[in-house]
């Protein structure tokens, strides 16, 4: 299998002084989408989720820190690497996790995005066309990728290794809530309208997770899962 690329989104401006980081990137086998401003990056990020955000505020002429707090707001967990202007107080940027003081080079970017990317072939559970990684929890299908919650990855996971079984309600609650007592299980059926919104076209008539109505769950796919 061929492991999805990292999704990186860069807000970024055009100068004639200098290039765009986005087509070295790209060399590098990254899965690359560039947006020119704050408004547009808080759009990105409220439909697809990247794994790193770059704010290049040095080709914006701006300080960046606006648009990093915004971004914060939208995606708290997903690192943040500002590029700013010698001129600029670096330590103020307390929403972002590294500060690159421009002028530097492309390596020195990839070295700072690499503790935040993760690429790892033998921890991706494939069931096509779902792809799980399970060392960071994103799924990825229909051209989405989320990070999963702990429990909504367990929740995928089960699902995956029995492709086309129909796992008992009662089954599925105990394994996520790790529990031998099966109350109400309303919010199993909560986490997997959850699910389905990470991973179907048309939540509401998935084509994927199917129900039997009062039995149990399943996914609907002919193919065995497989690690790579």
């Amino acid at each position: 299998m061929k492991l999805l690329k990292p999704l990186i989104l860069i807000v970024e401006g055009k100068r004639s002084d200098r290039s765009s980081f986005s087509g070295g990137l790209i060399k590098k086998d990254y899965d690359v989408r560039s947006v020119p401003n704050g408004n547009d990056a808080v759009d990105f990020v409220k439909h697809e989720q990247p794994q790193v955000v770059i704010v290049d505020a040095s080709s914006l002429r701006t300080a960046g820190k606006r648009i990093c707090s915004a971004m914060r707001k939208e995606i708290p967990d997903t690192p943040i690497i500002l590029i700013v202007d010698e001129d600029f107080d670096t330590a103020k940027f307390k929403d972002a996790n590294a500060v690159l003081v421009f002028p530097f080079t492309l390596q020195k970017l990839l070295n700072r995005l690499k503790p935040f990317v993760q690429r790892n072939d033998n921890n991706i559970l494939e069931v096509k066309p779902i792809k799980l990684d399970l060392s960071q929890r994103w799924v990825y299908c229909n051209g989405k990728n989320e990070r999963l919650t702990p429990r909504l990855f367990t929740l995928m996971k089960t699902l995956m290794q029995k492709p086309g079984k129909l796992i008992q309600r009662e089954d599925l609650f105990k394994t996520l809530w790790e529990t031998e007592y099966v109350g109400d299980m309303r919010s199993l059926d909560v986490h997997i309208s959850w699910l389905r919104k990470a991973i179907e076209k048309d939540p509401r008539n998935p084509d994927f997770i199917k129900t039997k109505r009062g039995v149990g769950y399943y996914l609907d796919l002919p193919e065995k899962p497989k690690k790579k």
